[in-house]
Formats: C-alpha cells, structure tokens, sequence
C-alpha cells in the first residue's frame, strides 16, 4: 500500500487518459494525495467517454469506451 509520500500531487495536470479499470471514475483519482486536493467527486464519463471535474477543471478521457 503506498504513502502520501509515494502518491502523485492531485491535478497537476490538465487533461488524463483513463480506462474502464479507472471506474467508477473519480476526482481525486486513488493513487493522488488527498490532502492537498479538492473534496472527492465521482465523475460520469461512461456515456460520452469525457469528463470535466467541477472543482479544478481537469479533463478526464476514457480511452478504451464499451459501446
């Protein structure tokens, strides 16, 4: 199990590619520290295969969409 000294920073990018193993999508994703990151939000991206979280803004693609 990793630390928060193991975990990348919360958004520090703008954009990420996900995949279906990434669902339920949600910002934060996991592997990002918590403690320096906006409140948790799970994110629709199933349908239209992108998302866009409310509080920082990073866009969030699915690159392997089930139609």
């Amino acid at each position: 199990m990793s630390n928060d000294y193991d975990a990348k920073q919360a958004n520090t990018k703008k954009s990420y590619e996900v995949t279906s193993n990434n669902l339920p999508l949600s910002c934060p994703m996991p592997d990002m520290r918590l403690w320096d990151a906006h409140p948790k939000v799970y994110l629709p991206i199933e349908k239209t295969g992108r998302a866009v979280c409310p509080y920082c803004e990073a866009t969030f693609i699915l690159v392997d969409k089930v139609s």
